[in-house]
Formats: structure tokens, sequence, C-alpha cells
């Protein structure tokens, strides 16, 4: 892996407080070579935009609006995946409002796959001499008021699944060799016309790639719609250079929590991963930053009624 992990001792809702805090479990080291930013795009600048009413363009492929952008990278989708404008005046009769300017001017929009239309987004490239990746981007829950909207039920949350795949062939398509890694990640509700944007970070591990080639794929899961925006790729190789470790100072369960505190260093992201097994699928609770070297309480605020393991994941920040 190319992170730092801790992995902590086993939390169960009936231990107590003071033997659990001193029960650290074991800890696996790993390092990475300084990380670089193979990928960003923030969607601003489509190629032939046309407003096809209601504030969006669908009848133009992603791929048509930001092919090789930047190159080597080439979009192909499944169904209709929109680009949006964001600062039109059409959408629900007014437009679209985007309260904390994080969408800019254009975004792109997916259909979820409980409308029996799977929607899909698959983006090629080459990892360059890359081992491992980490995929950022903005999420937000958003409606079509046109082409059968809306989509979106009160209080829906959109989830995404993200997928990369072996593409020794390096055609551009959505993935259909080897699986290489996989992960889901949720946002928030919000109005019908109004973006919410949640930051969302995956990790995913390509040395497994054939020859590095690859395709990641975007489906939306759940939510009825929802936009994405400011993609942005981090490469890492594995090599000798350490990421600082992290210091567990303390493991705390409360009624409401499970608190985790650590020793942080600026410049790198921490994340705490839940599993009700060692060797079973981790799930992501949450990531944090510090702007100074502190120490960072770390929250499960819906923690298993049962046993769980818990383990922080230490990503370095270009």
């Amino acid at each position: 892996m190319p992170l730092w992990k801790a992995t902590l001792c086993p939390m169960n809702r009936t231990t107590p407080t003071a033997a659990m805090c001193a029960c650290l479990l074991v800890v696996v080291p790993a390092i990475a070579l300084e990380p670089v930013v193979l990928y960003e795009q923030n969607f601003e600048n489509p190629d032939g935009f046309v407003n096809d009413g209601g504030d969006i363009n669908i009848f133009r492929t992603i791929n048509q609006n930001y092919g090789n952008q930047p190159p080597g990278f080439e979009f192909a989708q499944a169904w209709t995946v929109e680009t949006l404008l964001i600062t039109g005046d059409q959408a629900f009769g007014t437009g679209y409002s985007d309260p904390s300017g994080t969408g800019g001017n254009h975004a792109l929009g997916m259909l979820s796959s409980a409308y029996g239309q799977d929607d899909l987004l698959g983006l090629s490239f080459d990892v360059s001499g890359y081992d491992f990746l980490v995929l950022r981007m903005d999420i937000s829950s958003i409606d079509l008021s046109v082409q059968g909207g809306p989509f979106v039920t009160a209080g829906a949350v959109p989830m995404f699944e993200y997928a990369l795949y072996d593409n020794p062939s390096g055609e551009v398509g959505l993935g259909s060799g080897t699986l290489l890694a996989s992960g889901r990640r949720a946002g928030k509700a919000s109005p019908r016309d109004t973006f919410d944007w949640t930051a969302v970070e995956i990790p995913l591990d390509a040395t497994a790639a054939t020859n590095g080639k690859v395709t990641l794929r975007i489906d939306m899961l759940a939510g009825g719609y929802a936009a994405m925006d400011n993609f942005q790729i981090i490469a890492a190789k594995s090599g000798n250079v350490a990421v600082p470790p992290s210091t567990i100072k303390n493991i705390v369960k409360t009624p409401e929590a499970a608190i985790v505190t650590i020793a942080a260093v600026t410049g790198f992201s921490y994340t705490l991963e839940r599993s009700a097994t060692l060797t079973g699928v981790w799930e992501r609770i949450i990531s944090m930053t510090v702007q100074t070297d502190s120490d960072l309480e770390i929250l499960d605020e819906e923690p298993p009624a049962g046993r769980a393991f818990y383990r922080i994941a230490i990503i370095p920040t270009p």
C-alpha cells in the first residue's frame, strides 16, 4: 500500500474505555515517494458547449467537450453524461444556485442506475510509471428540470462507485479488463436546484497494471442525479521517502462516538477507516487535515453496535 497505516485494537461497545485506550494492536509502516499531480480538470473550458435547454448540454459527449484535456486523457461514456451550466438562468426557471462557488461555471452530471439507465463515465490514461493513485473530486446532489427530470427524491444522498481497470490495449473505454481497485463515496442531500459539494478522496492501487495503461470508471449507484467537478489524480511510486509516523495518542469510546487522537503533521491527509475484521473490507469514515502540526481528534460518529477495528490511513498531499 502507498499509505502509512496504523491498525488499532478491536473496539467493542462493552469494553471499558481505559482498557481500550491501552491496546494498540499492530502498526504497519509503508513508504511513498513525493506525490505528483498527474491530472487536473475543473471542466471550466468545454469545447463547443451548447445549452440544450435547462442549462445542460446533453447532445454532445463529454469527450467532445473535453477530449484530450490534458493530452493523453480520454473520456468515454455510456448513455448520457451531461455538461451542466451552473451559472445559467434556465434550470427550474431561474438557474442553479452554488452558494460555495466550488463548481465555477460548469460541472458534469450523471443519472443513477436506479432509473434503469446506467450512466457511466470512463477516463483512460497511462499511469506513467507510478504505482499508486489518489483520486479527488467534488460531488453534489443536483437535479434536472428537463429531459425527464426531476429525478431526485427529497433527502436522497448521491452514492458513487470508482473502479480502476487494467487496460493493456490502451483503447478508450469504460473498463473491461482486470479490476485493480475500487471504492465508494457518498455526498449529501440538497435542494434540487442547489449544489452542496462534498470533497471525496479515493486511494487506488495500480501496481498490478500490465503496462501502466488503465481506465477509471465512475458509476452513480443511488441518489437520482448528481454532479461531479474538480477532478484531480495524484500519483506516487513506492520508494524510500518515508511518510512521517503517526503517534496514536488515545482511543476513547463514548455513547455518541469512537474518538481516535493522533499526532498529525501538515502536508498529509488523515483518514479514519473501520472494518468488522482485520481481513475484511475497510470503510472510509472521514478524512481530515491540519493547518499546523498538532493533535487531531478523528471521530466515528456512528460506530457499530458490535466489534470493530479501526486504522488511520495517511496520504501525502502535493
